[in-house]
């Protein structure tokens, strides 16, 4: 909530600036576009492409808006082009749905815990991963497609510090109960095998 109002109090003084390389029309036209309901992928191209006039850096708008470096190069260089008025033509999802920007967002958001993203739980399902996903992106897949990309990647929603030991013994069991005194990280048996129910 407070990037969003700090967002707004920097468009507030955005016309008393002077413009880097937006015309009076492309300006007015894409702050009155940025009051309408948007998309959130809509807004964010408005977003770098005022905030890049104003004179901010791509690191500056990445850390403002908080998008990608790949997002924040490619619309500063569309608004640099003349093309700003093009901000809604390039369509968002099908058929062109996953793109660098979204794979390294999904890298990105599997390597930390889904509570840095405020979210009550400590592991990513690929239903959360698509859900989370599709509110930034825009663009809604599946959970198999989901695991499709983790897998070509490398990379998994399961969690790997459970022993092999563990991992034998518990393969029939449908729920672990631990004692919690004597186990420093009571949830892993939990969310393991609420991993392993869901599938």
């Amino acid at each position: 909530m407070t990037q969003d109002l700090s967002q707004d109090q920097i468009f507030e003084s955005y016309d008393t600036q002077e413009s880097k390389f937006l015309t009076p029309f492309q300006r007015k036209a894409l702050l009155k576009n940025l009051q309408a309901n948007l998309q959130p992928e809509y807004r964010r191209r408005i977003e770098i492409m005022l905030l890049a006039d104003m004179g901010k850096s791509q690191t500056q708008i990445c850390e403002i808006i908080g998008c990608s470096q790949e997002m924040a190069r490619y619309w500063i260089g569309i608004a640099e082009a003349g093309l700003a008025h093009k901000w809604n033509e390039r369509p968002i999802g099908r058929p062109k749905t996953v793109n660098n920007e979204y794979i390294e967002r999904l890298k990105e958001l599997v390597s930390h815990s889904p509570r840095e993203y405020g979210y009550a739980f400590g592991y990513w399902t690929a239903q959360w991963l698509s859900k989370h996903l599709a509110n930034e992106f825009g663009i809604e897949i599946s959970d198999r497609h989901v695991n499709r990309l983790l897998k070509q990647m490398g990379l998994s929603t399961k969690r790997k510090n459970i022993s092999q030991q563990q991992t034998d013994q518990n393969k029939d069991a449908g729920i672990t109960i631990g004692d919690l005194q004597s186990n420093s990280e009571p949830s892993l048996h939990w969310s393991f095998n609420l991993i392993q129910t869901n599938n």
